[in-house]
C-alpha cells in the first residue's frame, strides 16, 4: 500500500540541520514511531510530497528547502512587549522561555523569549525553525487505510 491521502503512516526517522551530519533535532525509532493521517494537513506539504507514493519498508532521505519548511524569518513577528504585559510568575520570564499567546483573533499562540531589557520583553513569533533548511532520513514503517473514526477525530488511534 502506498503513501496518500487518508492512509496512516507510521515513520522512523532523523532530523538534521545543516545537512545531513549536521545537529539532531528530532528522532522517532521502530520501537515509538511517528504516526499520522496523511494529508490532513499535520505535516509540512513539502514533508508530504517527498514521501507521497512510498510504502512499507521504502528509506527515504531528502533536505526541505527554507521555503519548503517553516520559511524565512518574519521579523515583523518578532514583538517588543513592556514588562508589565507579563502578569505571571517571573521565574518564568527568562530568555529561551516558551510562553502561550493568543493573537487578535483569540487563536493560540507560541513565542519564544528572544531578549530582555530594561524596556521591553522582545518575543519572536517565528516558528523555531524558520529560517533553516531541513534534512530528513527514514524508513516507511506502515501504511494502511484509516480508520472512519480515525479520520473524524483527525487523528491516528
Amino acid at each position: 500500500m502506498n503513501i496518500d491521502q487518508n492512509k496512516v503512516v507510521e515513520l522512523s526517522f532523523k532530523l538534521f540541520l545543516n545537512d545531513f551530519n549536521g545537529e539532531l533535532i528530532q528522532e522517532f525509532d521502530k520501537d515509538e514511531p511517528f504516526k499520522f493521517i496523511f494529508g490532513t494537513g499535520y505535516l509540512l506539504e513539502g514533508f508530504e510530497n517527498k514521501i507521497k507514493g512510498l510504502s512499507k519498508g521504502d528509506k527515504f532521505k531528502f533536505k526541505l528547502q527554507v521555503d519548503e519548511a517553516y520559511g524565512e524569518v518574519d521579523e515583523e513577528a518578532i514583538i517588543d512587549f513592556p514588562h508589565s504585559m507579563f502578569n505571571i510568575d517571573k521565574e518564568y520570564i527568562y530568555v529561551g522561555s516558551i510562553l502561550p499567546f493568543k493573537d487578535e483573533e483569540g487563536n493560540d499562540m507560541e513565542g519564544t523569549i528572544v531578549e530582555i531589557s530594561d524596556d521591553a520583553v522582545t518575543v519572536d513569533f517565528n516558528h523555531p525553525l524558520a529560517g533553516e533548511d531541513l534534512y530528513f532520513e527514514g524508513e516507511v514503517l506502515n501504511v494502511r487505510n484509516a480508520t472512519p473514526e480515525e479520520l473524524k477525530h483527525g487523528h491516528v488511534h
